[in-house]
């Protein structure tokens, strides 16, 4: 099983739309995918089972109380589950504290998935804390949505510093850029010419489109409603790369 994440410091970079993408891609190529919204606004699981929620159990299940399973529900699309947020995740990062045992807790309570699942996705808030701590040590790659601009470069360069810092291994950070509108002059020169911090920089770039913003009108993932539009195709392209990069198979 791999996990990988979905993360920006930066809020509105297009990050939920595409974990929720990628894990749709993944479960319609018959990887057996859970996607966990760790975001409390909890937008993730709402493009996927809108009609689920949060059981309210994850404070128990961080005690051992329960098993973590408890948590998951199905969605509407084969092969495709969900663990969906609550608004207790507001204080997620609070509790997951309280009772960590080391940076290894997220990825202890995500291990016995599996035996059920090839892929976990992590759809993360735009934080750097204790649970981003935690992501980092759990996951095989960090998928770092970039909107090509100077604020969105500084923020990704503040998370390589945070994880070098706490020795979480930096190497396993994936930028790829996100909303790109090659209109504007800044995007087509960071784009063709992309500074040296962005290593290991995708070569899939996702465009500014409205189509993405009628995910929320449809409540499903874009592959679902719009299976040949091209953004689609570029949400494919960039699972197929992501899947490459990180051996997912």
């Amino acid at each position: 099983m791999k996990t990988i994440a979905f993360y920006n410091l930066k809020g509105g970079v297009g990050k939920t739309s595409a974990a929720v993408n990628c894990a749709w891609l993944a479960a319609a190529s018959g990887l057996r995918t859970l996607f966990w919204d760790l975001d409390p606004q909890g937008a993730g699981g709402w493009y996927l089972a809108p009609r689920e929620s949060g059981n309210g159990a994850l404070k128990k299940i961080l005690r051992r109380k329960i098993p973590v399973g408890h948590l998951v529900v199905s969605t509407p699309y084969e092969k495709l589950d969900l663990i969906p947020s609550e608004f207790a995740y507001r204080d997620l990062d609070v509790a997951v504290k309280r009772h960590a045992e080391g940076d290894r807790t997220l990825a202890t309570l995500i291990s016995p998935f599996g035996e059920d699942y090839s892929l976990v996705v992590l759809d993360c808030p735009p934080s750097l804390s204790e649970l981003a701590q935690q992501v980092f040590a759990a996951t095989d790659a960090v998928l770092v949505p970039l909107i090509p601009s100077a604020l969105s470069l500084r923020s990704y360069e503040q998370v390589q510093t945070f994880m070098k810092d706490r020795r979480l291994g930096h190497k396993q950070l994936y930028p790829f850029f996100s909303q790109v509108d090659r209109r504007r002059k800044l995007h087509r020169g960071l784009r063709e010419d992309p500074p040296a911090s962005l290593k290991r920089l995708l070569a899939t770039e996702i465009p500014y489109a409205a189509i993405v913003e009628r995910m929320g009108e449809q409540m499903q993932p874009l592959p679902a409603f719009a299976p040949n539009d091209p953004v689609t195709r570029q949400y494919r392209a960039l699972w197929c790369e992501i899947a490459e990069r990180v051996g997912i198979s």
